[in-house]
């Protein structure tokens, strides 16, 4: 899933740990997209005037998607990156050397290059950012936009860069005609010529980011992502208030004054949400563990399930229940701070623990 432009508020109020776990535990999402928003927007500054503030932001949510141990995107939310050299060149190079080469971390240099520019123009941005990551983080995985608002990946495979562990972007809209097979033939001729198409950010309605839900067309691009092991990011965790985003309500996910702690509830989910919620949920995210039904999968470690007894019982009494819900359960034994802090933290009667 990806967050919304970084600047729309402040404090973002998803831009942080909690949001992070419900994703994984709510969404099954095993990544995050977290937009840094570059220009000011609808009145609000982005890094380029507002740049400590919106840097936080961003390490917060980095650190948020380690803790939670799923990756995160760091994007770089331009249209005109090429414009802004000097600020992206600093923000990737300190980015990087804290971060350095975290598997967990995915660098998108570039969100969506407008049509002001052309692949050349792309390439010689590229040449100079990259070189900059890898640097400090030789072996990360680093999403390059394709030309045309992220479409033309056949153009950018055609005449690739010269790194390693390079993927260009697709971005499409479900609902949006133009965004059907003719798409989807340019992700195939970038994949036959050999090259990594990722779809950082996706929509199930118009390219707005408003309009109906396409059920339809949406399923048609998931089973295209799936059948060639694409990976797809849905646009957007944000709350569909129209005092803020009054032209990108149908993309969001999530109802007109949702927190953060809300969001794994059905009745904050707005359709668009609740349908890409459903993909996830039914889709090998490789984020949830082998629990027994209603038991807590750790975020720690992914052998470890925990249950709640709400009794008074004996040690021995209680370690006996305790193999009567499960085969092989034991009674909890804290390890260490974090195991100390997840258990305090869990709400068992909303995962539906005894």
């Amino acid at each position: 899933m990806s967050l919304f432009w970084s600047q729309q508020q402040t404090p973002n109020p998803f831009f942080n740990f909690g949001t992070l776990r419900h994703l994984k535990k709510n969404w099954n999402s095993n990544i995050v997209r977290a937009p840094l928003g570059i220009v000011d927007l609808d009145g609000h500054p982005g890094y380029l005037n507002n740049t400590e503030v919106e840097y936080e932001k961003m390490k917060a949510v980095i650190d948020g998607a380690i803790q939670n141990n799923i990756y995160v995107i760091v994007d770089w939310h331009d249209h005109q990156a090429n414009l802004h050299l000097e600020k992206a060149k600093e923000f990737f190079k300190n980015i990087s050397q804290i971060y350095g080469n975290d598997p967990h971390i995915i660098y998108e240099i570039w969100n969506e290059p407008d049509r002001s520019v052309n692949w050349t123009d792309i390439k010689a941005y590229s040449n100079v950012i990259i070189p900059i990551i890898r640097a400090n983080a030789p072996d990360s995985l680093i999403l390059v936009g394709a030309p045309t608002f992220a479409q033309d990946v056949d153009i950018a495979a055609a005449d690739p860069l010269n790194y390693q562990n390079i993927a260009y972007t697709l971005h499409y809209y479900a609902a949006v005609p133009e965004h059907q097979q003719y798409l989807r033939d340019k992700a195939l001729a970038a994949i036959n010529l050999g090259k990594c198409v990722f779809i950082s950010e996706y929509g199930t309605v118009w390219y707005t980011g408003g309009g109906a839900v396409d059920e339809g067309n949406s399923t048609i691009w998931w089973n295209f992502n799936d059948q060639y092991k694409l990976s797809y990011v849905n646009w957007a965790i944000w709350t569909n208030n129209p005092s803020i985003s009054p032209n990108l309500t149908g993309a969001n996910a999530l109802t007109q004054g949702t927190t953060n702690n809300q969001m794994g509830m059905p009745s904050h989910w707005t359709t668009s949400g609740a349908l890409v919620n459903k993909k996830y949920q039914t889709t090998n995210q490789g984020v949830k563990g082998n629990c027994p039904s209603s038991w807590y999968q750790s975020d720690y470690n992914n052998n470890t399930c925990y249950n709640y007894i709400n009794q008074n019982f004996t040690w021995t009494q209680a370690s006996f229940y305790c193999n009567f819900l499960a085969q092989h359960a034991l009674l909890t034994s804290i390890a260490n701070a974090s195991e100390n802090s997840e258990v305090l933290g869990i709400n068992f009667y909303s995962t539906g623990c005894l």
